[in-house]
């Protein structure tokens, strides 16, 4: 089997809060080994033009066969797994250069939406036979979190690689320091999500199952 080239993205902090927990699930995975792939990592900033820019980037640099990228969704109970990325940005809060974007296109004349190109149910079906609660989400928001998945799905559109988007619920810590009580998952939960994932694509890729959906 040839090995295939995996990306995970995470973002760094923003909000006023000290972490991310995709950041800290991309970290911890940096060091680890799946057979048959090449795991690559890269950490994204949270600004409107540095972290797509960033994105691209590394995907140009990386080549990889898959990217999945994760974020973070502070007020969600569980993993969600997102199915859509639209052609919008309408940022609740500022971006960590401090830019506020309303009712703007991602990309001006791009398509309305993109659905991503991973096996969503069946990533689904891995994370929670792995005991951690998971959903499917129709959408993505319209903070950096979509802009980076619609700008990440335009760039792979036709070159047979396959996007998706992980939001992952804020830390115990965060929730712990904020003002406000919020669902939370330990970072040792959230990272058993994403490697139930990085197996079910490592599974996929053995059997030559993982194609365009």
């Amino acid at each position: 089997m040839n090995t295939k080239r995996i990306l995970v993205t995470g973002f760094e902090p923003f909000g006023g809060s000290a972490m991310n927990p995709s950041q800290q699930v991309v970290e911890r995975l940096s060091g680890d080994c799946w057979p048959g792939l090449r795991l690559q990592t890269a950490i994204l900033p949270v600004d409107g033009q540095a972290g797509p820019a960033r994105l691209l980037q590394v995907v140009d640099d990386c080549q990889p066969d898959v990217v999945l990228c994760l974020g973070e969704a502070s007020r969600r109970a569980v993993v969600s797994i997102e199915r859509v990325a639209l052609n919008l940005k309408d940022y609740r809060i500022a971006d960590n250069a401090g830019q506020m974007v309303t009712d703007e296109p991602v990309i001006v004349g791009g398509p309305a939406a993109y659905f991503v190109t991973l096996p969503v149910r069946r990533l689904q079906a891995a994370v929670q036979s792995a005991g951690v609660p998971v959903e499917l989400s129709l959408s993505a928001g319209a903070y950096l979190c979509n802009q980076v998945l619609y700008t990440l799905l335009h760039r792979l559109e036709g070159s047979g690689a396959l996007g998706g988007f992980v939001h992952l619920p804020a830390l115990p810590e965060q929730v712990a320091m904020g003002r406000e009580m919020m669902p939370s998952m330990s970072l040792e939960t959230s990272l058993r999500a994403v490697a139930a994932i990085l197996d079910a694509l490592q599974e996929m890729f053995q059997k030559d199952e993982l194609t365009r959906t």
